[in-house]
């Protein structure tokens, strides 16, 4: 599985609860196609430079998944399919250190802490490394 990032943009004339059930819609295609949620980003509104679609202002939403990449085809065939969405962009995002993806929510681990080493030790570790 590949980690994409999906952002796109949403006509501003809809409600909120239509932006909702677009939101859990995508979800479900991602579902559907064998992804795995990884992160979703609350919609924000934005004014765009110049109009898509005679749209000046429209709401940017974005989100991250895990994808087989044969998959990928399909889940662009239902993105454009969508009347909402105004444009779309799929991008493939590197994966830092291997994590396997999880259901919902990342499960994030915590900072191991050291312990601290006496002066003594140190000093002892010396003697024996230098043969003293």
């Amino acid at each position: 599985m590949k980690l994409y990032e999906l952002t796109y943009l949403i006509t501003q004339k809809i409600s909120e609860e239509e932006l909702k059930t677009l939101g859990e819609k995508i979800t479900a295609l991602l579902q559907k196609e064998g992804g795995v949620l990884n992160e979703i980003n609350s919609p924000i509104k934005k004014s765009l430079f110049f109009p898509i679609k005679k749209e000046k202002e429209v709401i940017l939403a974005d989100l991250t998944f895990y994808l087989e990449p044969e998959r990928l085809a399909n889940l662009e065939k239902e993105l454009k399919s969508e009347k909402k969405i105004l444009r779309y962009l799929i991008l493939t995002k590197k994966i830092t250190k291997k994590v396997k993806p999880t259901k919902g929510r990342p499960v994030i681990s915590k900072p191991k802490i050291k312990e601290k080493v006496e002066l003594k030790d140190i000093e002892k570790k010396l003697e024996e490394i230098l043969g003293e």
